[in-house]
C-alpha cells in the first residue's frame, strides 16, 4: 500500500507540479502526517522532492526531474489495452491516436507485463451493438458536436425527432457527449432543462461564437446520471381486478402472464364459471389488449379501466356495425 502511494505521489506532483499537501492527502485518503511522511520517504531513496509552507506553499519537485517509471500493474495494463476494443474512439476520429499513445504505453510498460497486454487484443473482443440491431450510424455532425463541446460554445441544431417527420431547431448548451450500447447522445440544456439529443438524428449542427450557459456546479456526469434515472424511471402501474372464465385461463396467463401479479385461485372447476385475476397495467389505455377475448374476460375494476374498455368495444362496433347493407 504505501509503496503504491509513493508512486502515485510522484506521479501527482510530475503531472501538476506544486500540490498543497492537503490535497495530496485528500486525494489518496490518508492524513496529511502520512503525506509528509511519505515525502521524507522519497527524499530518502534520491528523489529531489521539497515542501514550501504558507500561503502559496505545497509539495514539488525540482525543475526537470522526471521518471520513466509508468506504475503500472499487470492488470491496469491490460484494462488499458482492452480500450482498443472499444469502439468510440472510432466514431471520435481518434483511431490514429489511441494506436499511438498504446504504443508508447507498451513501451514504457516493465517488460513482464508486455506479453499479457500485446495478448489482450487476442483474447479479448469488445462488441458494444446490442444483437438484432442495425447499429444506427453516428450523425453527420458528429465532428462538429465535439469541437462545440471543447470549445465551451452554444449549438444550434437542427433535429428530427422519433415519429416526427418535420425538424426542430433548437440552441443548446452542451455537456458533452455519451455513448450509450453504440449510440451517441448529446447532452446538453435547452433552456435550462436538461436534454438528451441522438446524435444521429442531428441534421445539422452548428457552433455558436456565444460561450456555453451551463448551470453552475454541475458536470457531464451530473446531468448525465439525471437523464438516465428519467429514461431508465418505471412508470407506476396501475392494479387492474379481471375476472376470465376458467375454461379460457389457461391461454388467458400464457399470454398475459407477465402482467398477473398474483397466482390465480380455483383453476378447477367448470368452464364457465369464473376466475378472478390479479393484474398490472401501465396505464388504463393498455386494457384495451384484453378484448381479443371477448366476453370471456371482465374487468372489474377500477372505473378508468371499465371506461377505456367501453369505449374501444363502441369504436369496435362502430366501425363493424351493419348500416343496412346486404
Amino acid at each position: 500500500m504505501k509503496a503504491d502511494r509513493l508512486l502515485s505521489i510522484l506521479l501527482l506532483l510530475q503531472t501538476r507540479g506544486r500540490v498543497p499537501a492537503t490535497e495530496l492527502a485528500e486525494r489518496l485518503e490518508v492524513s496529511v502526517r502520512t503525506i509528509y511522511r511519505d515525502v521524507e520517504s522519497l527524499s530518502s531513496a534520491g528523489v529531489p522532492v521539497f515542501t514550501e509552507r504558507g500561503r502559496h506553499g505545497g509539495i514539488g519537485l525540482l525543475p526537470g526531474y522526471r521518471t520513466d517509471v509508468s506504475g503500472l500493474t499487470a492488470d491496469e495494463a491490460r484494462a488499458l489495452f482492452v480500450l482498443s476494443a472499444q469502439g468510440a474512439h472510432s466514431d471520435l476520429g481518434l483511431d490514429g491516436a489511441l494506436g499511438s499513445a498504446l504504443r508508447k504505453v507498451m513501451a514504457a510498460l516493465p517488460a513482464p507485463h508486455r506479453p499479457a497486454a500485446e495478448r489482450i487484443s487476442e483474447r479479448v473482443l469488445v462488441d458494444p451493438a446490442r444483437w438484432m440491431q442495425s447499429g444506427a450510424a453516428p450523425g453527420p455532425d458528429l465532428g462538429e458536436l465535439q469541437y462545440a463541446v471543447f470549445a465551451d460554445r452554444r449549438l444550434r441544431l437542427r433535429y428530427r425527432h422519433s415519429g416526427t417527420p418535420a425538424p426542430v431547431e433548437y440552441t443548446v448548451d452542451p455537456y458533452g457527449l455519451v455513448s450509450k450500447a453504440a449510440v451517441w447522445y448529446l447532452v446538453a440544456d435547452l433552456n435550462g432543462e436538461p436534454r438528451l439529443f441522438r446524435a444521429d438524428r442531428v441534421l445539422l449542427a452548428e457552433t455558436s461564437e456565444e460561450p456555453v450557459r451551463r448551470r453552475p456546479g454541475l458536470g457531464l456526469g451530473d446531468v448525465w446520471a439525471v437523464l438516465r434515472e428519467q429514461v431508465e424511471r418505471v412508470p407506476k402501474e396501475l392494479p387492474v381486478r379481471v375476472r376470465v372464465r376458467r375454461g379460457r385461463l389457461d391461454m388467458f396467463v400464457r399470454i398475459h402472464g407477465g402482467r398477473v401479479t398474483a397466482p390465480p385461485e380455483g383453476a378447477a372447476g367448470p368452464a364457465e364459471e369464473w376466475v378472478e385475476v390479479a393484474m398490472a397495467f401501465s396505464s388504463p389505455a393498455a386494457v384495451r389488449s384484453l378484448l381479443a377475448f371477448g366476453s370471456d374476460v371482465e374487468v372489474l375494476a377500477p372505473p378508468p379501466a371499465r371506461r377505456e374498455l367501453a369505449r374501444a368495444a363502441a369504436d369496435a362496433l362502430r366501425l363493424y356495425q351493419d348500416q343496412g347493407r346486404d
